[in-house]
């Protein structure tokens, strides 16, 4: 991007006794649907600026840190897929935002597909890029062996980004919050997930096979399918100006969001 690029601002929110920290774009039309965008494991927000800041013009665009990632407070003990997606919730409703465009990678897919099930009335839109849990390598080996398979086709600049967020959660917190999504129920919750919803996929993503992408497609009930070619598994980091087009026509091409529906009970 140029020197002209949208720079955030820095946002920082309570939440449940926990400091949350998020980058913000404010800019956009006011009419224009907010964009959430969620990191996978381990890592913070910072891999996703590639997208969001090509997303800033036309949206106001969020990027937060969820509990004990990146640059939030860390919790006393290692929360769960559901209370991380309860925390997101909060920080959504804080900001006043609902109906919004939820963008996210990897593990963050499975965030909002159960952010999507359980709070309905904060997802009008969910782009999964390069998602997580596919069942035939739904094991701690499998994930692990398909994430370093991956690690060695990203380029050598994402590597440092990367190395600095593991780090930064550690090793305990990386590999139990693993475990808790390999418990995820995500293929029994896509029928449920019912937004227009965007699966893309890299060409090159080890981790999110073309099998699994499209069984996706099929159990959701307003799935649309996407392969990028020459893109990652972190294709908002390697493809960020295809993901963002991406993005922006798939609303064009869904411009009214889901209609509100009532609050679902937890899993």
């Amino acid at each position: 991007m140029g020197q002209d690029a949208p720079k955030p601002e820095n946002l920082w929110s309570t939440i449940h006794g926990l400091s949350i920290y998020a980058r913000v774009f404010r800019g956009g039309p006011a009419s224009a649907p907010a964009m959430v965008l969620v990191h996978g494991l381990g890592v913070s927000g910072r891999y996703l600026l590639p997208t969001a800041v090509r997303l800033a013009s036309d949206f106001p665009t969020y990027v937060p840190d969820l509990p004990g990632f990146g640059r939030s407070a860390k919790p006393s003990r290692i929360l769960d897929l559901p209370e991380l997606v309860d925390f997101l919730a909060a920080w959504m409703r804080g900001q006043g935002l609902s109906r919004a465009c939820l963008v996210g990678n990897s593990l963050g897919c499975q965030y909002i597909v159960d952010l999507g099930v359980r709070y309905p009335d904060l997802v009008g839109w969910a782009v999964l890029v390069g998602p997580t849990m596919d069942p035939q390598a739904r094991t701690l080996r499998g994930q692990i062996g398909r994430g370093a398979l991956d690690l060695l086709g990203e380029p050598w600049h994402y590597w440092p980004l990367l190395t600095w967020d593991y780090l930064r959660a550690g090793p305990i917190r990386t590999l139990n919050t693993l475990r808790y999504a390999l418990k995820d129920p995500l293929v029994e919750k896509l029928a449920r997930l019912d937004v227009p919803t965007l699966v893309v996929r890299g060409s090159r993503d080890p981790i999110a096979p073309q099998r699994w992408v499209e069984e996706m497609v099929r159990l959701l009930p307003r799935g649309k399918l996407l392969v990028l070619p020459k893109a990652t598994h972190a294709a908002n980091y390697t493809a960020p100006a295809a993901l963002a087009q991406a993005v922006r026509d798939f609303l064009d091409a869904n411009s009214s969001p889901a209609p509100p529906r009532p609050q679902s009970v937890s899993l």
